[in-house]
């Protein structure tokens, strides 16, 4: 059972899950910024970043996915709220060693709560984009380090992860 000074928001003083109430705290501009990669077979990232993959444009295409994901978190995630958001954006860039294509999605809005987890989403659905584009040429695909880089705006104020 949680206690009335849980750290865990979603569970009343009863342990039952619950939707946090936003109703009384005050509309601040929020953002949040999340990243994650997906390394895979260099051969792999020459069909992406040359654009001949059979599927088309593979970056342009989960960048869409990552989109609609933060646009449907709430769909998702049960306890989230339904947000309406201002900006979403999705950056990829490559690496050689280990081949693999880093995603950072950066979603803001102005509202009574926090974007953390449609930036978390928007990252991995990119990710998991990439992989269905690609599984046909590499299976063994990894997606790691999901993560929060940076969250700023509310009560709680900012969030800055280590390097």
């Amino acid at each position: 059972m949680t206690s009335p000074t849980s750290p865990l928001t979603h569970f009343d003083a009863q342990g039952q899950a619950h939707m946090v109430d936003v109703g009384a705290k005050p509309a601040t501009h929020r953002i949040a910024v999340a990243s994650g990669r997906i390394e895979m077979q260099a051969a792999t990232l020459a069909l992406i970043e040359s654009g001949s993959a059979q599927k088309g444009d593979v970056l342009g295409i989960a960048r869409i996915a990552g989109i609609m994901a933060a646009k449907k978190t709430s769909e998702l995630i049960p306890l989230c709220h339904p947000l309406a958001l201002s900006r979403v954006a999705i950056e990829f860039s490559t690496a050689a060693d280990p081949a693999a294509v880093h995603c950072t999605a950066t979603v803001e809005t102005t509202g009574p709560t926090g974007v953390e987890m449609e930036a978390l989403t928007a990252v991995q659905v990119a990710l998991l984009t990439l992989y269905d584009m690609c599984k046909a040429a590499d299976r063994g695909m990894v997606m790691t380090g999901v993560r929060l880089l940076e969250k700023h705006g509310g009560k709680s104020g900012s969030y800055v992860a280590a390097p």
